[in-house]
């Protein structure tokens, strides 16, 4: 079985991220494996996985920020907002103008009201919408609001009447991706849905970390643990007393590193705990140590 820790996964194409954790299941040789943040099959990229007691991480590192790369085609729509969808209607785009798209790319910039794609996750009635939508049912959902720190139009190319634009997104967690193509195309007049995703960071986890799966079964390794905490969280080294403390669940005193979660540390480098900051004390929210 490998130690507990992070593996950073580089998801292949037309693979569902419960696909990718079987697999990883039987690569580690442990069935304690699972993932912060999902990605849909046409995706591909960085996938967190945490195994053994670095599952008790993947809760915290759902929240942080996100980095993709992508193509938005303008001048069709689907109904599931990219190209796995069947199409479901077209409109010539040659006649969009490039200036016009990156107004429209900057108005997707920000703090963002966003409603979810028909296919997707989010429960309506205890039910996931996608269920509810391969049943042939429409589904109301509610806006949600996101942060779209970065919209960048990288290139944009003519192709047959459609207008391919080739986009870089720095987003908050539960942002999504086609429902951003779908309502730029909207703004525009001609519709529009996403035809690639690539996703190259969670949080400090980038593609250069990143393993596919056959190097992972060529060789299985992943970031220890304490390497995994201090890349995500602040770091805290704690005395021998307040390491004790912490492993039992007890409260210790404050930090001045912010709210949280900040990684806790034991005099010999090894991760005790996640704590958050209250007044007068921190207390530990994982406890990783025994």
């Amino acid at each position: 079985m490998t130690d507990s820790g992070v593996a950073i996964v580089d998801k292949p194409a037309d693979w569902t991220s419960h696909d990718v954790v079987a697999r990883v299941r039987r690569l580690a040789g442990t069935r304690k494996v699972g993932h912060a943040g999902t990605l849909d099959p046409m995706a591909t990229g960085v996938l967190v996985l945490g195994i053994g007691k670095g599952t008790k991480l993947l809760g915290h590192l759902t929240l942080t920020e996100k980095e993709y790369e992508g193509t938005v085609r303008l001048g069709a729509t689907t109904n599931t907002d990219d190209a796995e969808g069947e199409e479901t209607s077209r409109t010539d785009a040659s006649g969009v103008a490039e200036e016009d798209v990156r107004a429209a790319a900057a108005a997707l910039t920000g703090e963002i009201m966003q409603i979810p794609p028909q296919v997707s996750a989010i429960k309506v009635n205890g039910r996931r919408a996608y269920k509810s939508a391969r049943a042939g049912e429409s589904v109301e959902l509610k806006a949600r609001p996101a942060t779209v720190a970065q919209f960048a139009v990288d290139r944009v190319r003519q192709a047959d009447g459609f207008v391919d634009l080739d986009v870089r997104v720095t987003c908050s967690s539960g942002t999504y991706i086609r429902a951003l193509a779908r309502d730029m195309g909207e703004a525009l007049g001609v519709g529009g849905h996403l035809t690639r995703l690539r996703r190259t960071r969670v949080g400090p986890y980038g593609l250069e970390q990143a393993r596919t799966l056959d190097e992972l079964a060529e060789e299985f390794t992943a970031l220890p643990l304490s390497q995994a905490v201090a890349a995500a969280f602040p770091v805290r080294v704690l005395s021998e007393d307040e390491a004790r403390k912490v492993a039992h669940g007890n409260r210790i005193a404050p930090s001045t590193l912010g709210p949280g979660p900040i990684g806790l540390f034991a005099p010999d480098g090894g991760v005790v705990a996640l704590a958050e900051d209250r007044p007068g004390y921190s207390k530990p929210i994982v406890v990783f140590a025994g």
